[in-house]
């Protein structure tokens, strides 16, 4: 029995000043299916959302949720009508509990008028049990983990009776574990007949839990297709308009000397210590799961976490990197796991964004030469090929793969010798993920030494000369290029406790 879409957009299109947002987009979602959407950076997905939740108005196109025309004109009336995003940054309040926020918006109350806790948390017990997870609905939701506080916003999401759920890179931060109880947690809304609207970079999993694909590229509609009848090259050509020939991107170039040791160093948040070697010319990576310390691990050597013992010799120096600044004086440079909080200024422009790492090294620090300031930054935004109308447009109107080159260029910008990159490729897009290959390739040609984490095991194996495995805080093991496989990665990877418990079991 053929089912009627629960919700139908027909050429929808949408025009900003100078940008053609959306040309005559067709979208339809049925009950119980995972309709996942996919495209490059800019192919228009945002802001196809964001008329299907009502944050947008459209300026052509027809919108009809079981098959009535209706208007959206507000968020409100798209929840009115049942449909539902849930965004990479999740929008939770922090400080309060997990029952608060799923009820936000209808906070069971008493008789008198009061609001009702007992009944408030009870109903949040239920409604977080459907799922089987084990969260306290009293619990403060910035005391739970990611993966925690993506499932709290689901479950407020279900609370409002939503006919469409949309989720916008929900496996972003998630690995191992976590990442099959999303899938477990998509499949239970399926049951439940919700229609999922699923936006991810990571492509392989298009094929794990979608039923249909819909492909945009440069605001328009390529393809609709059963997934089970298209293969990964099929859609990567239709994102990127082009046979992608290659999905990795790495030269062979002469290791040379050592350029950072670090012995004994404590990691932030433990008392355990790592020690290892950078080389130049050298991608050193970094595996691990969530919590093994990785991202800590940098913020350490960057000075973000000032080390308390151990030593860091940088080009056979032996130094104190106690804040960022001494960091930028040796040499290093951080592109950080979240550029939209850490790495770039959002509402400053590109040419701005990119002068901060000019300007932390100028030598003379109350003489500003303008004019060599804005050729430089002219250049850099060329070399790493920042696409924009102007170098004075907002970074945070950028897609991520530009935002993510911006901050970039401000380390080459400061000369950085050693290069800090913490999931660099993080919710970009395939094509702007070779550009960001070629580019680590071209910063290692130079004598640049890279230190790589990545969640993405085949890019770090595909990238990396050596990698170092980590778990609790910790360097388990470290294999040679070519040496390991995903399976003996993961293998050590998995934290101690974890193994034992598995063994007993």
């Amino acid at each position: 029995m053929h089912k009627e879409p629960v919700l139908q957009m027909k050429g929808i299109s949408k025009q900003f000043p100078g940008v053609q947002a959306l040309k005559d987009v067709d979208f339809s979602v049925l009950p119980g299916e995972v309709h996942c959407l996919v495209g490059e950076n800019g192919a228009g997905k945002s802001t196809l959302i964001k008329i299907m939740t009502g944050a947008q108005p459209k300026d052509a196109g027809t919108i009809l949720i079981n098959g009535t025309q209706v208007e959206m004109n507000s968020p409100q009336d798209g929840k009115n009508l049942g449909i539902r995003a849930i965004y990479q940054e999740l929008d939770l309040l922090p400080t309060l509990s997990v029952a608060e926020n799923i009820f936000v918006e209808d906070i069971p109350r008493t008789s008198m008028g009061l609001v009702n806790w007992s009944e408030m948390n009870r109903r949040a017990a239920e409604l977080l049990a459907t799922f089987h997870v084990p969260i306290d609905p009293k619990a403060l939701v910035r005391d739970l983990t990611v993966a925690e506080q993506q499932i709290v916003a689901i479950v407020k999401a279900l609370s409002q009776d939503s006919k469409v759920l949309i989720m916008d890179e929900p496996s972003a931060v998630l690995t191992g574990s976590e990442l099959e109880r999303l899938f477990e947690i998509i499949g239970t809304l399926k049951k439940q007949g919700v229609g999922i609207v699923y936006i991810t970079h990571r492509l392989v999993e298009v094929f794990e839990i979608g039923d249909r694909i819909t492909v945009l590229r440069d605001g328009q509609w390529i393809a609709t297709s059963n997934v089970e009848d298209v293969t990964m090259e099929q859609m990567i050509s239709w994102m990127v308009g082009r046979e992608l020939g290659e999905q990795f991107y790495k030269e062979k170039v002469e290791i040379g000397d050592v350029v950072l040791e670090v012995k004994d160093l404590p990691v932030a948040g433990s008392n355990r210590t790592v020690s290892f070697q950078l080389r130049e010319g050298e991608i050193l990576g970094i595996a691990g799961l969530v919590g093994a310390g990785r991202t800590e691990l940098l913020k350490t050597l960057f000075g973000a976490y000032p080390a308390t013992k151990g030593t860091i010799t940088i080009f056979g120096e032996e130094c104190r990197i106690k804040s960022p600044r001494d960091a930028i004086k040796r040499g290093l440079g951080l592109v950080p796991e979240d550029r939209k909080t850490e790495g770039a200024v959002l509402c400053r422009s590109i040419e701005e964004n990119i002068s901060v790492g000019i300007l932390a090294k100028r030598k003379y620090k109350f003489l500003v030469r303008f004019t060599e300031l804005f050729a430089r930054t002219v250049e850099l935004a060329k070399y790493v090929a920042v696409r924009c109308h102007s170098l004075l447009q907002e970074v945070g109107t950028l897609s991520g793969g530009n935002q993510q080159k911006t901050v970039l260029a401000k380390w080459l910008a400061s000369e950085s010798k050693i290069l800090l990159l913490d999931e660099p490729t993080r919710g970009i897009d395939v094509g702007s993920k070779l550009e960001f290959y070629k580019l680590m390739a071209e910063m290692v040609r130079a004598k640049k030494s890279i230190i790589l984490v990545s969640s993405e095991l085949p890019e770090l194996m595909a990238l990396s000369d050596r990698i170092l495995v980590m778990s609790n805080s910790q360097i388990r093991k470290e294999f040679l290029a070519g040496e390991a496989t995903q399976e003996q990665i993961l293998q050590h990877a998995i934290p101690q406790e974890l193994r034992d418990a598995a063994e007993a079991s």
